[in-house]
């Protein structure tokens, strides 16, 4: 069913990166890869503008449970993991907020 696959997937920002993350060998991707990884398994997201993008920025900056892990090897960007003491409980599927205090 069409209508069914371009249906806003009922997934956080945060469960969508942990599951973009996740999918990588080395548990991390840069920025670029992680939009590429939510086009490709949620088309919903595919022909949406810029805003969800910014949404994605936004919800790796501001949560602890995403940390920068380094540049990329072109020097544009860094590459994104998820902090080791969630990594367990994204593995299992519980993607709860973690905001980084002030």
């Amino acid at each position: 069913d069409e209508r069914r696959f371009l249906e806003k997937p009922p997934l956080s920002y945060i469960a969508l990166i942990a599951k973009a993350i996740l999918s990588s060998p080395t548990n991390k991707l840069n920025l670029a890869a992680i939009y590429k990884y939510i086009e490709d398994n949620f088309p919903f997201y595919r022909n949406k503008g810029g805003g969800w993008r910014n949404s994605v920025r936004h919800n790796l900056s501001l949560n602890d449970c995403f940390i920068k892990v380094g540049r990329c090897e072109d020097g544009k960007g860094n590459y994104w993991s998820i902090h080791p003491s969630n990594l367990n409980d994204f593995v299992h599927g519980d993607f709860r907020q973690h905001r980084r205090s002030r």
